[in-house]
C-alpha cells in the first residue's frame, strides 16, 4: 500500500514519527505525551457525541 492511498490516520501517524525520530525524542517521553494527547481527544470526542 502506498502512502498516498492510505487512511489519514495512517498518514497522520507517519508524520508524528517522522518528527519524533528526527528531533530524538525519547521513547518513553513519546509514549507518555502521546497517552496525553489520547486521553485530551477522548474527551473532545466525547463531548462532542
Amino acid at each position: 500500500m502506498s502512502l498516498e492511498n492510505a487512511p489519514e490516520e495512517v498518514k497522520l501517524a507517519v508524520d508524528l514519527i517522522m518528527l519524533l525520530e528526527e528531533n530524538n525524542i525519547a521513547a518513553k517521553t513519546v509514549l507518555a505525551a502521546l497517552a496525553i494527547v489520547q486521553k485530551d481527544f477522548e474527551k473532545k470526542v466525547a463531548s462532542q457525541a
